[in-house]
């Protein structure tokens, strides 16, 4: 018989993350249980194309003063244009693959999201973009706004951004 604590630490046990899911109207705000250590893995291998987060805190675009609040949501992940983690959640160093940040910009409408995209070494940015694969992509010392949605310039350590919601992704200077 095996005791259940310890094997969760041997396992790995969970932790809770706080995330902000930007969709086309909304930004929901909540918690998730997860044994993840990266946002984009967290989005990435959701298995039924959705999260459930807790303690959600769900406003329109430019209303945060009429905010509604329920014990729990379910997200569609189609519908997320990005996301942001509130909590750092560190990676693991073996799962990190070698990379070189390149500035970029990203459009997803009605919002942009400018810091770096972190592709292959020893490609042009143009190879790169083409190798460029998964459902959601990490971009690092992410700022993200929206004139249109009346959404003001915020920062963030990871922006997890949903590959096939993304318009445009090219290099950019700022």
């Amino acid at each position: 018989m095996f005791d259940a604590p310890m094997f969760d630490a041997v396992v790995g046990a969970g932790q809770r993350v706080q995330l902000t899911l930007y969709t086309d109207a909304y930004v929901a705000r909540g918690t998730i249980e997860t044994r993840q250590h990266r946002v984009t893995d967290i989005l990435n291998q959701a298995e039924d194309g959705f999260v459930v987060l807790a303690d959600v805190t769900l406003a329109e675009f430019g209303h945060r003063d009429q905010q509604v609040t329920a014990p729990f949501a379910q997200i569609n992940l189609a519908a997320v244009l990005f996301a942001v983690a509130d909590t750092p959640v560190e990676a693991v160093p073996e799962l990190r693959t070698p990379k070189v940040p390149e500035f970029a910009l990203v459009t997803i409408p009605p919002f942009k999201v400018s810091g770096r995209l972190h592709i292959l070494p020893q490609r042009t940015v143009g190879e790169a973009l083409n190798e460029l694969t998964g459902q959601f992509l990490p971009m690092t010392d992410a700022t993200y706004w929206s004139e249109r949605a009346g959404e003001p310039k915020a920062s963030a350590a990871i922006v997890a951004i949903n590959h096939s919601r993304a318009q445009i992704l090219m290099p950019w200077q700022g």
